[in-house]
């Protein structure tokens, strides 16, 4: 902690404080029983000297002299009680000898006050500091050259690879150990195999002398696992392999579901959700969460192992799932993100594909789990495009998630963007990057010409291919040219009312 300057002065800090002083008197001197005809006009010349006094003390001992975070939470605290304590104590003398007309239970209700107020104040101040610390911190890395691994592999000793098979198998079944031996080499000196939930034994592995690093240990009892990935990232070579494994949270809930009786088993998955998976993710107990559990057993989806996987410049090679454990293969792709923290709150905000093809952020309901964005290329990949142009078997979506959509409510925030004129009432959805480049390049440059819609001329033809859609979304688009934007969109409002009221029509 620096040392405070005293000629140094935090303007805001002193208003607050002065705000505060003003507040705390008006709340006394309205609410308390007094026999005096008018007491503001008795009380306020006095406590003007008094609310003085007290800034003068709390610019003394160093209140001032430092922006409330720089000071720390006690030493803030300490600041105001010292001041408070100094200039009561000078007041009651005063009250006592001198002015004894003036009542010192009403100092003492002032000063109470006012202090309370900085505690609470200050305490929630901090608590929001201390839950916005991200828990999961990328570190930011120097741009690199492409780089190949330093050494040619050479073959291991019979010793050295029986010991790695022994120390495999205390964390894992023989049917796991010969899945991973079909995907990697272990009998290699390039591979590096760990077991560990602290990222001490990867920060001290040599950048590119290995080309595959395997950690054997559970994903769900590590807490940095976006620094873990992050660091592995920097270790490998270009196109190096990490191996890792976790427990999908399916298995948990399945494993509840059947050790409790009928009815019993649901209120404790209740409360197991809400424990494991609410409080990690709520903005004020995520930190506090993971301070006292020190990420032991956490809770993890296969879509938020994998997000993060992407999300720090992997790519998912090969997966599978044994004995309760989902195990996986990853390749580096590129570099981690430059930036740090990611919020999963209830509202999202995503980029997308506008108007003149800028990019603006588009808000939705969260309906998926987290970072469920990082995984769009995987998903198709591996299960393409259903009707009605979404993804088949798109497992990012969580159960409310799915509820939600089903009546539209993850649909309401985008009335933000038609009051911000990103979007109109009527129009063609706002895609991602990746969504936009599966579209022919005719119908992106027509695309880019109008703003994007609420209601999506896709509910006025229901198309089922993404083949149908390009031409639903063309036939709108080349309407707009001709009749104009205004009557087109009334048109299809009318067809869209139609099809929702009357047809049921629904977006899968």
């Amino acid at each position: 902690m620096t040392k405070p300057n005293i000629l140094h002065f935090e303007y805001k800090h002193f208003i607050a404080d002065v705000c505060n002083l003003v507040v705390s008197v008006f709340v006394v001197l309205w609410l308390a029983p007094f026999n005096t005809v008018d007491p503001f006009a008795k009380y306020v010349p006095v406590y003007i000297c008094f609310g003085l006094g007290w800034l003068f003390f709390a610019w003394l001992f160093g209140r001032y002299a430092q922006p409330i975070r720089k000071q720390g939470y006690f030493p803030s605290i300490f600041k105001a009680a010292n001041a408070s304590v100094v200039a009561y104590a000078i007041a009651v003398g005063l009250f006592y000898f001198y002015l004894t007309n003036y009542s010192i239970w009403v100092l003492t209700a002032v000063t109470s006050i006012a202090f309370f107020v900085w505690f609470l104040a200050q305490s929630l101040y901090f608590a929001f500091l201390y839950a916005s610390d991200p828990e999961e911190e990328v570190e930011p890395v120097t741009k690199r050259l492409p780089q190949n691994v330093l050494s040619s592999p050479t073959i291991i000793s019979d010793e050295a690879y029986d010991a790695i098979y022994k120390a495999m198998n205390k964390w894992m079944s023989k049917r796991a150990f010969n899945w991973l031996c079909q995907q990697i080499d272990l009998h290699s000196s390039n591979t590096y195999v760990f077991a560990s939930t602290t990222i001490f034994n990867l920060e001290s592995v040599t950048p590119y002398k290995f080309d595959t690093i395997v950690n054997v240990r559970s994903l769900n009892n590590i807490r940095g696992i976006n620094k873990m990935f992050s660091i592995a990232n920097e270790k490998l070579p270009d196109n190096g392999l990490f191996v890792g494994v976790f427990k999908d949270k399916h298995v948990k809930k399945q494993q509840i579901l059947h050790k409790y009786p009928k009815g019993i088993n649901w209120v404790v998955y209740t409360f197991y959700y809400f424990v494991k998976r609410v409080l990690p993710k709520l903005f004020f107990t995520k930190r506090l969460y993971y301070d006292i559990t020190h990420g032991k057993r956490r809770v993890l989806s296969k879509t938020e192992v994998f997000g993060r996987l992407y999300f720090c410049g992997f790519e998912i090679v090969s997966e599978k799932k044994i004995d309760h454990y989902t195990y996986f293969v990853a390749r580096r792709k590129q570099e981690p993100p430059r930036y740090k923290k990611r919020r999963y709150g209830p509202i999202i905000s995503l980029n997308r594909v506008g108007k003149n093809g800028k990019s603006f952020k588009f808000y939705k309901a969260r309906t998926m789990y987290p970072y469920s964005e990082f995984l769009q290329e995987y998903i198709y990949q591996k299960y393409d495009l259903q009707e009605g142009g979404k993804f088949n078997h798109d497992i990012r979506v969580s159960t409310l998630g799915k509820f939600m959509r089903r009546c539209w409510l993850d649909e309401l925030p985008m009335l933000l963007n038609l009051l911000k004129g990103d979007m109109k009432l009527v129009g063609v959805r706002p895609l991602s990057k990746h969504y936009f480049s599966l579209y022919s390049k005719e119908l992106q440059e027509l695309r880019t010409q109008f703003k994007p819609g609420l209601l999506p001329p896709f509910y006025a033809d229901m198309p089922k291919t993404l083949d149908e859609i390009q031409a639903s979304e063309m036939r709108y688009l080349m309407r707009c040219k001709e009749k104009g934007v205004f009557t087109t969109d009334m048109v299809y409002m009318w067809k869209i009312f139609v099809n929702i009221v009357f047809k049921r029509a629904r977006s899968h």
